[in-house]
């Protein structure tokens, strides 16, 4: 393919030099402000990668506050029941370098931290992180490299919080239909989607 970029030169010949603001807003540790985001934010994506399963992006979410700050430096995530890929975790155990990205609704800005994690099962430290009982199965430990808000530009753009841009989940295939032509195994989709909200609440902790 044509007109590709290739280096590091080829990139500064477009975006010229980053404004030296960019740098300065990066921290090291967990200020004041990044505390209140963290409190406040009920949904996180997770980016990971390894040399033998390339690079992943999970969801997290729960309740505000279900990241636990542990210090300046390290935070907990807990891991909720999900499908059992475990897609983070095998990358983790190749390379723990991840990359956070924490989402409040209706808050422009987001947060974007960049660390180390140790997948860790320890015995109080899953209790804290327990919902009605439930420990997570283990938690990420993450030690923060960088840590810093990131602009509002893309949450402007995409108006994802502006409630009349949400659209008619009808106007979609359903989850038991996307399934049923993915899989191809003669998944029978009006029945996965009668139970799936019930099986969903059952399966949340």
């Amino acid at each position: 393919m044509s007109h590709i970029i290739t280096s590091v030169d080829d990139l500064k010949k477009i975006y010229g030099e980053r404004s030296p603001r960019a740098d300065k807003k990066v921290l090291s540790r967990l200020d004041k402000h990044c505390r209140t985001f963290i409190a406040n934010c009920p949904f996180l994506t997770m980016a990971t990668n390894s040399p033998k399963s390339g690079a992943d992006c999970s969801p997290k979410g729960d309740a505000p506050g279900f990241v636990k700050v542990l210090s300046d430096t390290q935070l907990a995530i807990p891991d909720r029941p999900g499908n059992n890929r475990i897609d983070s975790l095998l990358n983790l155990i190749e390379n723990p370098q991840v990359g956070l990205l924490f989402l409040i609704p209706g808050v422009k800005e987001t947060l974007r931290i960049n660390g180390e994690v140790q997948i860790s099962v320890e015995p109080e430290l899953l209790k804290e992180l327990s919902v009605d009982g439930k420990e997570p199965r283990c938690a990420f430990v993450v030690t923060v490299q960088e840590a810093y808000i990131h602009c509002a530009k893309s949450i402007m753009r995409s108006e994802i919080w502006n409630p009349e841009k949400q659209i008619d989940r009808k106007s979609l295939p359903s989850m038991g239909k996307i399934l049923a032509d993915h899989i191809a195994e003669g998944l029978d989709a009006d029945a996965y989607d009668a139970s799936m909200e019930e099986r969903y609440l059952k399966s949340l902790y």
